[in-house]
């Protein structure tokens, strides 16, 4: 009998950590390589958050928090959910953990047995389905292809759920594809689900605020509020608010499974950072203004990146709703010979092509659980951006 335990068989390292480990790696090694594999905002965190922190600390405000998360910031995000989402929320149902990844974490592990399901949407956030199989669950992945702009239908979904199904993960904005689903695809989708009350709802609305050309946002408890009392809305401060370091993510759902959640968390992390929390105080109740400028510039980073790739024979690259990601098709380079005789097979070979032949680091699409694609990252500087692209077209021209 090994010493580690058996579960770890069933999952991997996170793969966009791993290739933007990798590629600032190779950088230290005098690499030139251009990094679009980290899901995090270039834009530093505003000012006005980082003095709350500085605040904080200077008032002493530097001890245990507790597992729930302090209670003005509690009271903070059930304003949040009320103004922004038209939902109604006490504080005694908010837990606040070190980042969304550990709130999905919290829920999965207080509500996962073995043998549940757990129903996901490819092409999907990398975390899913291996947070899923830590907690003993398993993922169910549907495939939503492009053809439906990378969205379930109501038929898939009704095909999907089973007497086993636990939970449906929703991720709208989605990571990696950008897609945003409506507030009707969400009313079509909530009709299925109204059949089915043993199925929770989880929604992951971290990239609610990045969103383009005039797209409304909407979570599905907000346009179906029959779903309110077996759904768990997820959110965070890491990406509109640029707060990726700083670790504060929260969920709101029925108060049975929070204090589940707090438990659980009582007995891991006891709480996120207290000088982090004061800072998402700062974040969700001051100047909200530097998010729409954010969005312009990302906007602008979104239009150059689609149009140069799709000049790029063999790639197709849709454009994204929302989120800060593209994800081209490259079913077209399928087969292509790179000028050392090398056939590519899979999206893998391609993004590895990439990396060596031009130093562009991205992500396969077969992390997302849906290939032929692969993942840029256009939350970096413009000037690079463009040149990333200079280099995939001339990595592609040279393909035989």
């Amino acid at each position: 009998m090994g010493f580690l335990a058996d579960r770890l068989s069933n999952i991997k390292p996170s793969p966009t950590i791993s290739i933007n480990v990798l590629s600032q790696s190779m950088k230290a090694e005098g690499r030139d390589v251009i990094g679009l594999a980290a899901g995090e905002p270039d834009f530093d965190t505003p000012q006005n958050i980082k003095d709350a922190a500085l605040k904080a600390m200077n008032e002493g405000k530097t001890k245990y928090a507790p597992p729930a998360g302090i209670p003005l910031l509690r009271e903070a995000i059930c304003h949040k959910l009320k103004i922004d989402n038209k939902l109604d929320f006490t504080p005694e149902q908010i837990s606040v953990g070190c980042g969304g990844k550990q709130t999905i974490y919290n829920a999965l592990t207080a509500t996962v047995n073995p043998g549940d399901e757990v129903i996901v949407m490819a092409p999907y956030w990398v975390s899913y389905t291996d947070i899923t199989l830590l907690c003993g669950g398993v993922p169910v992945v549907v495939e939503c292809t492009a053809e439906n702009n990378f969205k379930i239908t109501p038929e898939q979904l009704e095909a999907a759920i089973t007497p086993k199904t636990k939970w449906l993960l929703m991720n709208s904005p989605c990571n990696p594809s950008g897609a945003v689903y409506t507030s009707s695809e969400l009313i079509a989708l909530g009709e299925v689900l109204k059949k089915h009350r043993h199925v929770w709802i989880m929604p992951d609305d971290m990239y609610e605020k990045i969103l383009y050309d005039g797209v409304n946002f909407s979570t599905i408890s907000q346009v179906v509020p029959e779903l309110a009392d077996r759904t768990l809305t997820l959110n965070g401060m890491s990406k509109a608010y640029c707060m990726t370091g700083w670790r504060v993510g929260y969920a709101a759902g029925p108060t049975d499974l929070i204090k589940s959640m707090n438990m659980i968390q009582s007995q891991s992390t006891t709480s996120t950072s207290t000088i982090s929390q004061w800072a998402a105080i700062e974040a969700l109740t001051g100047p909200q203004n530097f998010i729409e400028e954010n969005n312009k510039i990302f906007k602008e980073r979104r239009d150059i990146v689609v149009s140069m790739l799709n000049q790029v024979n063999g790639i197709e690259c849709d454009t994204p709703q929302g989120a800060f990601y593209v994800y081209p098709s490259v079913a077209g380079l399928i087969g292509k010979i790179t000028s050392e005789g090398k056939k590519l097979k899979t999206d893998a070979d391609i993004v590895t092509y990439f990396l060596e032949k031009e130093g562009i680091a991205a992500v396969h699409g077969e992390a997302f659980g849906l290939s032929p694609y692969f993942r840029i990252s256009y939350a970096t500087e413009t000037k690079i951006l463009e040149e990333a692209c200079k280099r995939i077209q001339r990595a592609c021209e040279s393909l035989k």
